[in-house]
């Protein structure tokens, strides 16, 4: 009798869907051992960042594969919302995307096609040739798939926000995520994701964003920032960013054995 394999339930999907807020890590370091490690640590979800880290496909499954063993899910965000690129990412397992930069709802329906099948929309099949069927050992794979497929898309711009209604009532979109460093570039005020009036921006969105049945989510590293959005009803919110974190633990541990405004007596050449 040939062994079958259960297709793999998105239970970070299922949990924004009964309301159950989720705490995430940003992760950058395009590394698998990384991943793995972070992976233990008890976030609910870890995005695996395709757009400023220096990684591909090949290295996401790679991440992929490190995590899976562990009670997290990830979150893949590509480079760009290409139809193409996102069939890559969901055959080597991902099942929850990211998508940077949407910023009309015809692009939000598009990536929506993308993520699923014919009928229902135009995922390139070749479900044997991938590792997110097991190699075509998941039982009908090709049928379950969709309601697995859990898609985010990125609101980070003036015209984001216009279209932030029509966004979020399209229908496949599970969430739409706050990016507050390109809306607050977007909106005038660079480097400034806590000016007041991006933040009523972000909050009107969150507010939007449920009231039209979706998930709404951020990334804050600051934890006050961070509990007022979970408080304004975010469901998924990415709460620091692994290169942040490493940078600060060397940082604070090397500065109680050095003076402050001590330097290295060699300097590194260039």
């Amino acid at each position: 009798m040939l062994t079958t394999h259960q297709m793999p339930i998105n239970t970070f999907k299922a949990a924004m869907a009964a309301g159950t807020p989720q705490i995430g890590l940003w992760v950058g370091m395009a590394n698998a051992n990384a991943a793995e490690a972070l992976a233990g640590t008890g976030y609910d979800w870890l995005l695996l960042d395709g757009e400023h880290a220096p990684n591909s496909p090949q290295t996401i499954l790679e991440q992929l594969r490190a995590v899976a063993p562990y009670p997290v899910q990830s979150v893949v965000r590509p480079v760009v919302g290409d139809v193409a690129l996102v069939k890559q990412y969901l055959d080597v397992g991902a099942q929850t995307l990211l998508i940077p930069m949407i910023d009309t709802p015809e692009h939000a329906a598009l990536m929506v096609q993308a993520m699923r099948y014919a009928p229902a929309g135009i995922r390139g099949m070749g479900a044997a040739l991938a590792r997110a069927s097991r190699y075509n050992q998941v039982y009908n794979y090709v049928e379950q798939a969709d309601a697995q497929m859990c898609l985010l898309v990125q609101a980070e711009t003036r015209l984001a926000v216009q279209n932030l209604q029509a966004i979020a009532d399209t229908e496949g979109v599970d969430g739409v995520f706050f990016g507050p460093a390109d809306l607050s570039a977007s909106m005038g005020y660079p480097g400034q994701p806590g000016h007041p009036e991006v933040v009523k921006t972000m909050l009107d969105g969150i507010a939007l964003v449920r009231k039209a049945g979706k998930a709404p989510g951020i990334l804050m590293t600051d934890p006050v920032q961070a509990q007022m959005y979970l408080d304004a009803g975010a469901l998924f919110v990415a709460v620091g960013v692994d290169t942040l974190l490493l940078v600060a633990a060397a940082r604070g541990l090397v500065q109680k054995f050095k003076k402050p405004g001590a330097q290295d007596a060699h300097k590194p050449g260039y």
